[in-house]
Parts: structure tokens; sequence; C-alpha cells
């Protein structure tokens, strides 16, 4: 997958590559077809996400709706909620 079109904001990917390589995250923002921004609420926090491309992520299935309506509908979303989120998607690793 090299692009952002089957994306969405609250999905979780995996790192593949880099110094964060297997490392678990949620989608925040789409830049453009390239590039969003990943946050895991630990190393990356909401206020400094990491710009990754899209070929450097395996991207599971799964939306965390809870979390894209909490961002769309401007309520705080906090580096803990984000950590607690993707809590079960670590114990798989």
């Amino acid at each position: 997958m090299d692009s952002t079109l089957d994306l969405e904001i609250g999905q979780v990917v995996r790192s593949k590559a880099g110094r964060d390589k297997g490392n678990v995250f949620l989608i925040l923002d789409i830049l453009d077809d390239k590039y969003v921004l990943i946050v895991d609420g630990d190393v990356r926090k909401i206020e400094n996400p990491k710009k990754k491309k899209v070929k450097h992520l395996a991207v599971y299935n799964t939306i965390l709706r809870d979390f894209q309506s909490r961002l769309k509908s401007g309520s705080e979303v906090n580096n803990a909620y984000i950590r607690k989120l993707l809590e079960p998607f670590k114990e798989n690793i």
C-alpha cells in the first residue's frame, strides 16, 4: 500500500521501517497521498506526532471510531487515552 486512499483517521498501523520498527500507532491525520501523522501516546505524543510514509506502515483493518469521533468533536484526547487504546494491539506483537 503506497497511498492514503484506503486509510482513515483513527486506524491502527504498525511501523515496518525506521527506528520505530515494530511499534503500533494510531493515524492522527492524513497529510497527502503519501504521508500521515502517527501517534502512540508514549514516544510520539499527540503534541509531537511523527510524519511517516504510508509505504513504511503495515495497516490493520481496525479503526477506533471512539478516537475518531473525539477528534472530530473537539473533545480532549490525551496521551494516556491513546496508550490505553493501543494496549491490546501491543500485546499481539
